[in-house]
């Protein structure tokens, strides 16, 4: 317990002496694992928004809630007529109902006052040629029994690339503000090791081990990631609140399905935290190793 006191205060005292410069490296850590987190939730949910046009699904065919048996087989048969149709597969109510609750989890209103018996059965269809799309949705919506028929595949494949492009923009953009922040990690405890190295050379002779006394300015670093990873989370966890409110507010239709789950926020979370202890204690390892000795 002693021992834990002495690293406890003397982290706290590094840290208080060289304040300016560890707040330059939490804050500058802060901006770049907020990048990180939004990176993956634009990618968790642009999945979820998509996850219906996955697996080369160009159509969905909504029946109406009181179509008939007959009316089913006249689509099948259409769908099976069809040269361009590749395969089409049935979706049943229940199952659609579960997929009708997930896509859109971040309106609840909305989802409580519609009872399964209003959510309409499906198919999926999958095409050879998907620049067919159109045509064939114009074709099927003229079947009796049929409700709607989505055909979004240009704009999702749009939304894939954006979406691609602005996480590869992104995470370059943290990754270099990481390496800034392990920098600045290691320039602070340089700073720190330096001020102290008097103190450092009478630890020594008096036999102090150099795990002993490099412990303090590896917490240093530690506590200076920890500190920069849970600021990012919270900003994290705002950032998820504002894009569930703006899809839901705005009531952009393609974007209907873009749910990010308390599950994907807290694995982004547990991301942002791991890279955080990861920055903070590279930059004080190499700082305790490169300038305790010179």
């Amino acid at each position: 317990m002693t021992a834990l006191r002495y690293f406890l205060r003397e982290t706290a005292t590094n840290l208080w002496r060289n304040r300016l410069m560890s707040l330059a490296a939490i804050l500058t850590v802060t901006v770049s694992l907020s990048l990180v987190g939004a990176a993956l939730l634009i990618k968790q949910g642009v999945q979820t928004a998509t996850s219906e046009w996955q697996g080369n699904v160009q159509l969905l065919v909504f029946m109406q809630p009181n179509a008939t048996r007959s009316e089913f087989r006249a689509l099948e048969a259409e769908l099976h007529q069809l040269p361009t149709v590749r395969s089409y597969s049935y979706v049943p109510r229940a199952q659609a109902y579960q997929d009708f609750r997930r896509l859109l989890a971040n309106q609840p209103d909305l989802v409580n006052a519609v009872p399964e018996s209003q959510v309409p059965t499906f198919y999926r269809v999958s095409l050879v040629n998907p620049a067919e799309a159109p045509a064939i949705a114009a074709v099927v919506r003229g079947e009796p029994g049929v409700y709607a028929v989505n055909d979004n595949f240009s704009a999702i494949h749009t939304i894939l690339e954006i979406s691609t492009i602005a996480q590869s923009v992104i995470l370059v953009i943290a990754v270099v503000l990481l390496v800034s922040a392990a920098v600045l990690i290691l320039n602070v405890i340089r700073v720190a090791i330096f001020s102290r190295r008097r103190e450092v050379a009478v630890m020594r002779l008096v036999g102090a081990t150099n795990s002993f006394i490099q412990i303090p300015f590896m917490l240093e670093g530690l506590v200076q990631g920890l500190l920069g990873a849970a600021i990012a989370g919270g900003v994290v966890v705002g950032l998820r609140d504002l894009i569930s409110f703006a899809v839901s507010h705005f009531q952009i239709h393609l974007l209907s399905g873009f749910v990010l789950t308390t599950g994907d926020v807290i694995g982004t979370l547990g991301i942002v935290l791991v890279v955080g202890i990861v920055v903070g204690t590279a930059g004080s390892a190499i700082a305790v190793r490169r300038f305790m000795n010179a």
